[in-house]
């Protein structure tokens, strides 16, 4: 991948990811809420598909779900599709 290119990664399934990974860990939505700084609403549409989290969102629940960002977002392939 050349310098400064971020690779794509799919956000459609990011919610039913972050769901699979709290719930692996036994954690409420309530509980990663409070650990990301995030509200339990909030946790609720993403894992919903109603919203996407942004850059921060993502950087707090990896953390409070104690994973990288490559963990929570795999990459789909390495360069984004052409429109």
């Amino acid at each position: 991948m050349a310098p400064g290119v971020l690779p794509w990664v799919a956000m459609s399934g990011i919610g039913e990811r972050i769901k699979e990974m709290r719930l692996k860990r036994g954690l409420s939505q309530g509980e990663l809420a409070r650990r990301a700084g995030l509200t339990q609403g909030f946790i609720w549409q993403v894992e919903a598909g109603r919203k996407e989290p942004g850059k921060r969102a993502l950087v707090a629940l990896a953390r409070a779900l104690s994973v990288s960002l490559d963990e929570l977002l795999p990459v789909v392939n390495e360069e984004a599709p052409h429109a």
